[in-house]
């Protein structure tokens, strides 16, 4: 089977192709709002239609939320398991979109056509570079180059609550020997990259209570403990001078960057300059011992999401609160304990408390982080793949943000995820006028043709 034809009639067929995302683009699957749930279903069996028109044996699957779509195709050599999902972030603000999110349509730009609507980068166009490279293989050879299945999600942009036990439940039809995931982006919006550390997640909320009431603060004031006072004065005691995070136990399975790695990510020359200057600042504010990368990448964090407390309405009121209440959120590395760590935190307010004042805290999630072993011979062929396609050596990097998808092919089936997209820094995911770069679409396309040609 030949590379080069396939690659030639992805190329002819990319004005079908784009018609076909177009398509999908216009069903508004989002997931976290009820009045969507037909459109999730839609999107679902659209899906099913697309795969099945390949020659491959796709299912709808009920959940007790959105349904999953489950495909397979049989054939020779190592059994690939490609995971996407077909729902979609709300569009709100939608007085700041320049067209109807769920009309989409493919634009001129100074940098080139993008292709502009909800879904369109996160994570339906990046979906369809994995189907349309597998239909452009079976049109030209009549068959797929090893055994596929497929595993779409509709529940990604609302937590995936079905996800974990529906994977429990079907692990063995799920198995496979390698797991491929494209919900990711290039580095730099430049140079293609193998995703290998993703960060864990935990969150917490926190309300300290002083006086059972508001109160007035010329008469209870300097008299009665202001929970606002307690409660600043133990966020600010998360962090040292030296930009450390102080909780207990908080670096215990924190692990030191390889060498090799460290390497590779000096090579790419990130610069954190243009990258902190695009949204207004200048300095570096984690630890000082750290690269930037390296603190995006491979470092875990502590950061106050939200704060609140007595009036914060028009004008002024000389109210003493009650209560003071804050979110909390931890990106994770490495092996580190989500679970403890919630423990060593809650333990270190508490401790921080002075008399008369209480807290109560509120759970949001707990996910550790994942790293992936690139020893397997798939990377290196992977990235030799992407390489060719886009003319500059790919990369492996981390990603700041986390993606339980590819901790859960781990833990649950025992496969190892590798992920690779094509989203590039100015997507505008989960933001108003997303799009996805008909350069990505294209070359993903081609990408993910030659990957299943180095891997087979």
């Amino acid at each position: 089977m030949t590379l080069d034809a396939v690659l030639s009639r992805i190329d002819a067929d990319l004005p079908h192709a784009t018609e076909r995302l177009l398509e999908l683009l216009r069903i508004p699957s989002i997931s976290t709002d009820p009045a969507y749930a037909a459109h999730c279903q839609t999107a679902a069996d659209w899906l099913v239609a697309d795969l099945t028109s390949i020659g491959i044996a796709a299912e709808k699957r009920p959940t007790p939320g959105h349904p999953m779509v489950v495909g397979h195709i049989d054939g020779e050599g190592p059994h690939l398991l490609f995971y996407g999902h077909y729902d979609v972030q709300p569009v709100d603000p939608l007085a700041l979109w320049d067209r109807d999110p769920f009309d989409p349509q493919v634009q001129d730009t100074p940098k080139g056509p993008v292709i502009r609507a909800r879904g369109a980068a996160d994570d339906k166009g990046q979906l369809m570079t994995f189907v349309e490279a597998c239909r452009a293989w079976k049109a030209e050879h009549g068959t797929l180059p090893c055994k596929l299945s497929f595993f779409f999600e509709g529940e990604e942009e609302s937590g995936s609550p079905s996800l974990v036990p529906f994977m429990q439940e079907n692990a063995d039809e799920l198995r496979a020997d390698l797991a491929l995931i494209c919900d990711t982006g290039m580095f730099e919006s430049r140079v293609p990259a193998i995703v290998t550390m993703l960060r864990g997640l935990l969150g917490e909320e926190l309300t300290v209570t002083a006086p059972d009431m508001d109160l007035h603060s010329g008469v209870y004031g300097g008299v009665a403990m202001n929970p606002i006072r307690v409660l600043t004065r133990v966020l600010a005691s998360l962090h040292d001078d030296t930009g450390r995070i102080t909780i207990p136990g908080f670096y215990d399975g924190v692990p030191e960057l390889p060498d090799a790695i460290r390497s590779q990510w000096q090579g790419l020359a990130f610069d954190h300059a243009t990258f902190l200057g695009d949204v207004g600042l200048s300095q570096p504010a984690g630890e000082h011992d750290r690269t930037p990368v390296e603190m995006i990448w491979s470092r875990p964090t502590c950061e106050v999401n939200g704060i609140w407390g007595g009036y914060t309405g028009e004008g002024f009121k000389t109210v003493l609160p009650s209560k003071a209440s804050a979110k909390v959120s931890f990106r994770l590395v490495g092996d580190q304990d989500p679970h403890k760590i919630r423990e060593s935190f809650r333990q270190m307010v508490q401790d921080a408390l002075p008399p008369d004042c209480t807290v109560d805290f509120i759970s949001h999630g707990a996910g550790q982080a994942s790293v992936t072993e690139t020893s397997n011979p798939a990377f290196e062929a992977a990235r030799a793949a992407l390489s060719d396609e886009w003319g500059v050596p790919a990369a492996y990097v981390g990603c700041g943000g986390s993606i339980p998808i590819a901790g859960h092919f781990q833990d649950i089936l025992g496969v190892t995820p590798m992920l690779i997209g094509f989203g590039k820094d100015d997507d505008a995911i989960h933001s108003p006028n997303e799009k996805y770069d008909m350069e990505s679409f294209h070359k993903g396309i081609r990408s993910w043709a030659r990957v299943l040609a180095a891997l087979t």
